[in-house]
């Protein structure tokens, strides 16, 4: 399903009411880094949004590109496709008077040798594939709440290596000792954070709140709730703009999986309630009495049938693993728990209006619209299906260790090629597959790629 580009004349509107001279066209990728262009008022208006070339969805986190996509799955002459505008997500750019920023989707139509047919770019683009899902869901009657919690690192490099941030070059203070909880090293980073809080109002991002994690240098921003496909616009937002502001701050913020392997991981939790369309009560995951209901053992079970498979989007580098393998309340395996935080699908002790399912498996590391995209489109499997979730783990249940083992899942889900479609699995594979090789090759992969990568990139 495309976005359908809009007319001049309300690109134009949207451009006045944000008073933008310039605009930044800012497409998703695979690694939900920001790719794209900023171009005149003019020109986005007469061009409908931007061109951009298509070797853009072949590039790896590093740059670097598979071959074989090229003249397979992508043209091989790097052909121009188009960014279309969502325009309700175009918003003033943070401290950029003059200038605005849109999300956007590729489009435009080229010859796939591997699928034998005529492919569009929007059926690679993440967020297109998110929308897919959803409109599943509104077929089926059903309206999905959001709320993503995100755990970042704050980190300067050193000739040590990565250490905690201090609050502003030449700080006294710096966290010596882990202080999960404490407000009085959260203060230190004040200046930062009201600067994160006021970008991301200026961006349309509602935050709730913020805390020190149970890591050295460690925070979790929690999400109000929302509608799924603006949540995942948030998170993917709030990552470029909580790097962009630490840089000038004169530290990192990362979102890399597992940058100290004796300290807990970086997560990015979801929360999922259903509602009925036509009648908000009760929830459709628990009845007037508080009671959770079938269809929430249901959707659990479409998690954990195609829990394994998903994990090539929840943790899609090889340092992903590192947070499952050095676990440290990070599952294991596709097992569920009331109120449990080692179970990978969380029912959080709740009300019957708030009754959800936590999905506990992704990594700071992931791209939001395939997590999310991912988690929905197992959970109506589930509910089509009517089968009650597994209790307890079970071998059945047991997560991927590593990335090939997880691509290897994904390339055996017959249901995730369903959803969410050949095309944006067989790229996703061949990339996450040549960045797996580039890093293999290196004499020390973690030190090499990883750190070097992932540090800023994830």
């Amino acid at each position: 399903m495309r976005l359908v580009a809009p007319e001049a004349a309300a690109l134009a509107a949207a451009l006045d009411a944000a008073d933008a001279r310039s605009v930044e066209c800012a497409m998703a990728d695979f690694g939900s880094r920001a790719r794209g262009k900023r171009v005149s008022r003019g020109d986005f208006c007469a061009a409908g949004g931007c061109a951009l070339p298509t070797v853009t969805l072949g590039m790896g986190i590093t740059g670097g590109s598979p071959a074989e996509v090229f003249g397979s799955l992508l043209p091989q002459a790097y052909a121009d496709m188009q960014l279309v505008p969502d325009l309700q997500t175009l918003r003033p750019r943070p401290g950029r008077p003059g200038e605005a920023t849109v999300l956007c989707e590729p489009a435009g139509q080229w010859l796939s040798p591997r699928h034998g047919r005529l492919v569009d770019a929007a059926e690679f683009s993440p967020r297109a594939a998110l929308r897919r899902v959803l409109r599943a869901y509104g077929a089926a009657g059903l309206t999905v709440v959001a709320a993503p919690e995100l755990e970042l690192y704050l980190l300067q490099r050193s000739e040590a290596g990565l250490t905690a941030a201090t609050p502003w070059p030449g700080a006294p203070v710096r966290e010596s000792a882990c202080e999960p909880y404490s407000l009085e090293r959260s203060t230190h980073f004040e200046a930062y954070f009201d600067a994160l809080y006021a970008g991301a109002g200026s961006l349309g991002i509602s935050l709730s709140g913020h805390l020190h994690e149970a890591a050295y240098s460690q925070f979790e921003v929690n999400f109000e709730p929302g509608e799924p496909l603006a949540q995942a616009d948030a998170v993917f937002r709030f990552k470029r703009l909580a790097r962009e502001l630490a840089a000038r701050h004169g530290f990192l913020a990362s979102f890399a999986a597992k940058p100290f392997l004796d300290q807990p991981g970086t997560g990015m939790h979801w929360h999922f309630s259903l509602q009925r369309q036509a009648d908000a009560w009760p929830p459709v995951f628990a009845d007037p009495q508080g009671r959770s209901t079938p269809a929430l053992s249901h959707f659990l079970a479409g998690l954990q049938a195609g829990g394994a498979a998903a994990m090539a989007f929840f943790a899609p580098h090889d340092m992903s693993y590192e947070r499952i393998r050095l676990s440290d309340s990070s599952p294991t395996h596709a097992d569920w728990g009331e109120d449990d935080r080692h179970a990978a699908f969380r029912i959080p002790a709740s009300g019957p209006a708030a009754r959800r399912v936590e999905n506990r498996l992704p990594g700071g590391d992931a791209n939001p619209y395939l997590v999310v995209a991912a988690t929905l489109a197992l959970g109506l499997d589930g509910l089509q299906a009517g089968v009650p979730a597994s209790a307890g783990k079970t071998p059945a249940m047991a997560l991927p260790r590593s990335l090939p083992q997880a691509l290897d899942a994904l390339a055996d889900s017959c249901s995730l090629r369903r959803w969410l479609g050949a095309p944006l699995l067989d790229l996703f594979q061949a990339l996450k597959r040549h960045e797996h090789a580039e890093r293999q090759a290196l004499a020390d992969p973690r030190a090499d790629w990883d750190l070097k990568h992932l540090t800023e990139l994830a």
